[in-house]
């Protein structure tokens, strides 16, 4: 993973353009992680997220649940999105 001192000013754009999405997301916490071998985005609400149910959706979302409570999304092929 390239170190904030390597990003160019690019990279900082592409961060600003997804801002306006993220503030406006349902939920306002949440931890990101990419696996790139795999392709695979997860998004997780809740720390630990202590998934009692998940469900795998036509577009290839993942959506894990608590009880009714949606605690994280895995988002397959995410690069492609």
């Amino acid at each position: 993973m390239a170190q904030v001192a390597e990003w160019q000013a690019k990279d900082f754009a592409r961060i600003l353009h997804a801002v306006p999405r993220l503030v406006d997301f349902p939920v306002k916490e949440m931890w990101i992680d990419y696996d790139a071998q795999a392709d695979v985005l997860y998004l997780s609400f809740y720390k630990p997220q202590r998934a009692t149910d998940s469900e795998l959706r036509d577009d290839g979302i993942i959506v894990h649940r608590r009880g009714k409570k949606v605690v994280g999304l895995t988002i397959q092929d995410a690069s492609t999105r």
